[in-house]
């Protein structure tokens, strides 16, 4: 059997920094480890990304590993469960739950969807919190690291479109809010969960 190891540099390639005279951070990086690999391996281009799907690391993880993501993607939330080991129903929907930071003030923009960077044990008490305040509903929590968390509606529905936090920092959130069947009750989930926190 041959082992092999796959190094994912996901943002790496970054933007042009003006201070950085017009360069990324990756080309004015001292990486001579980076470099002898790339003179001494096979370089080549591989699409990740099927036509049509979300880019994101997660669709781009299942392609890197032989999955075909047009078949099997789901989300981010089934692949947060699976890492945590946690089993899902034939009727559960997972969702990445992640800790943002966003403004108080009308219109509420993504400020930060780390949550400045909130630390796992500070976040595993938020998440257990509110697993307690949501005990008798059909949603449970489970923590994760740092700003990443699952939440599990039992009983869900799948068709609800959802968009990730990342993708939309310093934008006002209001149009990016969960659309589609069983959107009022991921608000009214939202909503309390803000005014618990």
């Amino acid at each position: 059997m041959v082992k092999s190891v796959i190094l994912l540099g996901d943002g790496m390639a970054d933007y042009p920094i003006d201070s950085l005279s017009g360069k990324t951070p990756l080309e004015v990086a001292h990486s001579p480890n980076m470099d002898l690999i790339a003179r001494s391996g096979t370089l080549g281009l591989f699409q990740s990304i099927p036509p049509g799907m979300p880019p994101g690391s997660d669709v781009a993880t299942l392609s890197i590993l032989g999955y075909d993501p047009q078949e099997c993607y789901s989300g981010r939330g089934p692949l947060e469960s699976a890492s945590m080991g946690i089993k899902l129903g034939a009727t559960d929907i997972a969702f990445r739950c992640n800790l943002v930071t966003f403004s108080k003030e009308a219109p509420r923009v993504m400020d930060d969807f780390t949550a400045g960077h909130i630390k796992s044990d500070e976040a595993a008490a938020i998440i257990g919190s509110l697993q307690q305040h949501f005990a008798q509903s059909s949603f449970s929590f489970y923590p994760g690291v740092g700003y990443r968390h699952l939440c599990v509606w039992h009983g869900g529905i799948a068709s609800l479109k959802t968009t990730p936090p990342h993708d939309i920092t310093g934008r006002e959130i209001a149009c990016y809010l969960p659309q589609g069947d069983g959107a009022e009750t991921l608000l009214t989930l939202m909503h309390e969960s803000r005014e618990l926190l």
